[in-house]
């Protein structure tokens, strides 16, 4: 199966949990595309940094754009606002680090 990492920004009020951002994604996930949809993602949350708001996410190849969606559509988590965007998409892990370190530096 070929992969992406999909580099992600996250902005809220307070800090988010690996748990509360990635229950977000799957939520939202199962409402655009159900059980059946979201199963085809084999998506996983490598790494996260509550600090920063700043996280990779990994999924199937074929699925970008549902992940895409998907993460677009959240606006709440745990009932408050917060906004995830999709910064930039990757076939390596090591060129979306890389770009996460510019990024950041921002």
């Amino acid at each position: 199966m070929r992969k992406r990492y999909l580099a992600l920004k996250v902005e809220s009020e307070t800090p988010l949990s690996e748990r509360d951002l990635i229950g977000a994604i799957w939520n939202s996930l199962i409402q655009l595309f159900g059980e059946y949809g979201t199963s085809k993602t084999n998506l996983y949350l490598i790494e996260f940094n509550p600090e920063d708001g700043y996280g990779i996410l990994c999924c199937s190849r074929e699925t970008v754009n549902m992940v895409r969606a998907a993460v677009a559509a959240i606006t709440r988590v745990d009932e408050k606002p917060a906004a995830i965007y999709v910064i930039r998409v990757s076939g390596t892990l090591r060129a979306l680090r890389k770009m996460l370190k510019v990024e950041s530096r921002r």
